[in-house]
């Protein structure tokens, strides 16, 4: 029997079903980077469905299917996944990973991706970057950047912005899906109380040898300064 499918949610049915109390993901033990990346990655879009129902080469479906059938489906159907669905999964990665403390320990999203994409279902990867000349391939972006003081209450087009120019990064091509973790140190210190979310992303000025208008002339420019 094929199993369950729930749409993302959208527009007002995003409202009714995800707001108010018991709504969301359900933190327990340190689960908090799990938490946010599964629901930003699942309750209100489709661009990763993929990695829910396409039997991939290295596709591990014990893990598929709980990632499906138990976080997914709730938290598109109800708005709410109970922490010991979120423990399944996380007994799960340390089962088939290398790190036995995915089940009591705050991890680094990027590792949580990678490990999950990359180990258990060989999902090709989402990003190619270029810098110095040399490329690479990932399954998310990290922002890293110093403190800016102009930058109280940034948004992410500008965090990117400023992280792609101070690591002298480029897109090699546009991204079917582009995964950005927000810039964070831990429980002690925040670089910023709060970020704007960019409902629309502009990457023209991010990709290489991407063709674009002169500031000057208005013909297709030459030069790029920084």
């Amino acid at each position: 029997q094929a199993p369950d499918s729930f749409p993302p949610l959208r527009n007002e049915a995003a409202v009714r079903v995800l707001q108010g109390r018991m709504k969301g993901i359900q933190g327990h033990c340190n689960s908090c980077y799990m938490d946010a990346a599964l629901f930003s990655l699942f309750s209100c879009t489709s661009v990763v469905d993929s990695m829910l129902f396409k039997p991939f080469p290295l596709c591990e479906r014990n893990v598929q299917s709980i990632l499906r059938d138990e976080i997914v489906t709730p938290l598109r159907k109800t708005g709410f996944v109970r922490a010991g669905s979120v423990m399944h999964l996380r007994e799960q990665l340390t089962e088939k990973g290398q790190c036995s403390s995915f089940t009591n320990a705050e991890k680094d999203p990027e590792e949580f991706l990678t490990l999950i994409m990359q180990q258990i279902l060989g999902i090709e990867p989402l990003l190619r970057l270029q810098s110095g000349g040399q490329e690479q391939d990932c399954y998310c972006y990290q922002i890293f950047m110093d403190k800016q003081e102009d930058l109280v209450v940034p948004d992410v087009q500008q965090l990117v912005e400023h992280s792609f120019l101070s690591s002298e990064l480029k897109l090699v091509e546009i991204p079917s899906c582009f995964i950005i973790q927000m810039p964070r140190f831990g429980k002690e210190y925040k670089m910023f109380s709060k970020i704007i979310p960019s409902l629309e992303l502009d990457i023209t000025d991010l990709l290489l040898d991407s063709p674009r208008e002169c500031c000057v002339c208005g013909d297709v420019a030459t030069l790029e300064c920084s």
